[in-house]
């Protein structure tokens, strides 16, 4: 699983303000679209817990991470989450997400640290924008375990689980957006951590730009959008490796994600933004076609994970045409 996001505009807003929904004549109908009928299936199916707990991959609806990515589906179009048709979808998460990070002292939110991160970084969007005055306690508790884990890892980056000694590219990818997105909220973070925490995904980035999952080898695509992401969200763009990675994105941009898709567009999506617009803008336009054309009858996206999450995906990875969220931020 997967799951991060920075305002188009140059100050942020008050804390609790929100941002009123405004028309942008520059959005594709067609993206609109796609979005809406997404947003609607989210809000019609959403539980009284705030989960998306019903069907064969009830499990999954459940699981902090997935919830995270719905909560950043609805905030990504620019609905209020203080007022309008979606702000109790967004509260109702949102305290799921609160109850979570209150079930352990540490705060950490599983099973495993793809949800704390997602969470983490959800909590991180929602605040400055959602009137909650319980979400900077639960964003600091979550950063805080955060960098625990990876003080404890010989590695500098993170697996599964808070006590691993190993690491992989996804998770700490995961781990580096949420603590991105976190200081930029206002939250403190050494840099030390985004330092030691790069220095890690640099372990998985071959001569050529590619990131692979442990190691240098085995490159994907997806990986390797994850590792361009962190280091365009902690402004290293000028890193000597970072250009041949954009080289090797834009090789692959007809690339389908393999096993993952959804995952794939999600990050795919804002690594090229960052890198590249005019790549981004054609990658964008078909990826506007395919959503379209294997969008459901009732607004849904199918996929491994459960068509919430599948849904959240999908809407995120148009989610830069609108550009209302502070981690899309250039």
């Amino acid at each position: 699983m997967i799951f991060a996001l920075v305002f188009a505009h140059s100050s942020p807003i008050a804390k609790g303000q929100g941002f009123p929904r405004e028309t942008n004549d520059s959005v594709p109908a067609e993206v609109d679209n796609i979005y809406q009928r997404g947003l609607s299936y989210l809000a019609k199916t959403q539980s009284q817990d705030g989960t998306w707990s019903s069907g064969a991959a009830a499990s999954t609806g459940a699981r902090p991470g997935a919830v995270a990515f719905c909560i950043l589906a609805f905030l990504a179009h620019g609905d209020d989450p203080n007022h309008g048709p979606y702000a109790d979808n967004i509260r109702k998460s949102l305290a799921y997400l609160i109850r979570k990070n209150q079930e352990r002292p540490d705060g950490y939110m599983g099973p495993q640290m793809y949800d704390h991160g997602f969470a983490t970084l959800a909590l991180a969007e929602c605040y400055g924008m959602v009137d909650d005055k319980r979400i900077a306690p639960a964003l600091n508790k979550c950063v805080a375990l955060i960098l625990k884990a990876q003080k404890n890892n010989p590695r500098n980056g993170w697996r599964y689980n808070p006590e691993a000694k190993d690491a992989d590219s996804t998770v700490s990818g995961c781990q580096l957006v949420a603590l991105l997105a976190a200081r930029n909220a206002g939250i403190p973070v050494p840099d030390e951590a985004i330092d030691k925490g790069l220095g890690y995904m640099k372990t998985c980035r071959g001569s050529a730009g590619a990131y692979g999952y442990i190691s240098k080898g085995h490159n994907r695509v997806t990986l390797t959008a994850i590792g361009s992401l962190c280091y365009s969200l902690a402004k290293k763009k000028d890193d000597a490796g970072y250009t041949r990675t954009t080289e090797h994105l834009i090789k692959n941009i007809k690339s389908q994600g393999d096993r993952w898709p959804f995952y794939y567009r999600y990050y795919m999506a804002q690594a090229l933004f960052q890198a590249d617009d005019a790549t981004w803008e054609k990658w964008n336009k078909d990826n506007t076609r395919l959503l379209s054309s294997i969008q459901l009858p009732d607004g849904s996206f199918a996929g491994n994970y459960g068509n919430a999450y599948s849904t959240a995906a999908a809407c995120l990875s148009l989610a830069l045409n609108y550009r209302f969220l502070p981690i899309y931020e250039k």
